[in-house]
């Protein structure tokens, strides 16, 4: 009772802390969420009454479209708003890949001193789902720490990636000129959560074929809010058009999330939300005992050498080896 009572008071203090804009707090709150801390479900209960007031920006798109330059004159574009601004560079194929860790490189010259730039690099760590989960929960800390523009990047469009996104006030896809069979690989999952798409690398040849491309796809659409995604060309390593796309990012806030009520957007985040931590809770207590460890172990061999089905084993999980 004690030791609750002593986390309970640590994370009172942390919590203070964050919302006075502490770097050192807010690295410190988003890895006890990375990490899964025991304490860390009472923290975002106290972190989550401070957020609502940053605006969180989804940046995805293939591979080698720029997004990270990008992202990166985005943020100088808003420091010299006087905004304070926090990056999360998600990359949800692997911590060694380079994505995410590369990206910061780039920043780390520019932004990387300023003092309010806060610029966080996640990886899975082998867990798909509770990836896309630390993510709004960093996102909620940066929140709460004062950050008006909030910047998820990822590193590529697969699923994992648009599940992350989903999770954004505002959703930019980044193109390149000449990827028409890679707009008509990613429409599926993208284009349905594209809110403004951006061409970047606008200075090389085919932009005006990519442009008639996404222009014809987007006409296909149907969005219920009736709002139709601009296209923004850029040349993000020259800073052309980062102004224009500072200006249609303000024009979708300015339509859709400046009403009091919940739109059906901001309903779905909120149930997904609430399944992706009912689902981690579920597993976790379902694991928690050392016995039901050693039957997911015995469980696991016998699926594997095709003696028993994981449809039955997750059955037999459920009835706790009964």
């Amino acid at each position: 009772m004690t030791s609750m009572k002593s986390s309970n008071a640590n994370n009172t203090s942390l919590v203070t802390r964050v919302e006075a804009g502490d770097m050192r707090a807010v690295a410190r709150a988003i890895s006890k969420v990375e990490d899964l801390s025991k304490d860390a479900s009472e923290l975002m209960k106290q972190i989550f009454p401070l957020t609502g007031r940053g605006l969180v920006i989804g940046i995805t798109g293939a591979p080698g479209a720029g997004k990270s330059s990008l992202v990166d004159k985005l943020a100088l574009h808003y420091r010299q708003q006087s905004e304070r601004v926090g990056i999360v560079a998600v990359d949800p194929s692997s911590p060694f890949s380079g994505g995410a860790i590369l990206g910061d490189r780039i920043r780390m010259q520019q932004l990387g001193l300023d003092r309010n730039v806060f610029i966080r690099s996640m990886a899975t760590r082998g867990n798909l789902g509770g990836l896309a989960r630390a993510t709004v929960d960093a996102v909620s800390i940066l929140d709460a720490a004062g950050y008006s523009k909030i910047i998820i990047e990822t590193v590529g469009v697969g699923q994992d990636e648009v599940e992350i996104v989903k999770a954004a006030d505002i959703s930019v896809v980044v193109l390149v000129p000449g990827m028409g069979d890679d707009i008509q690989a990613i429409k599926a999952g993208i284009m349905e959560i594209g809110d403004i798409f951006v061409i970047n690398k606008a200075d090389r040849e085919g932009v005006n074929s990519t442009e008639k491309e996404l222009e014809a796809l987007l006409s296909l659409a149907m969005r219920e809010d009736s709002w139709h995604p601009p296209i923004v060309k850029t040349v993000a390593t020259e800073g052309k058009g980062i102004e224009e796309l500072a200006v249609a990012i303000e024009s979708y806030r300015v339509a859709h999330l400046q009403k009091k009520a919940p739109d059906g957007r901001r309903r779905a985040i909120a149930r997904w939300r609430i399944l992706e931590l009912l689902r981690e809770r579920l597993v976790a207590q379902t694991l928690e005992s050392d016995s039901a460890s050693e039957m997911l172990d015995r469980l696991a061999g016998e699926v594997a050498s095709k003696q028993r089905d994981p449809y039955s084993a997750v059955e037999e999980i459920m009835r706790g080896g009964q």
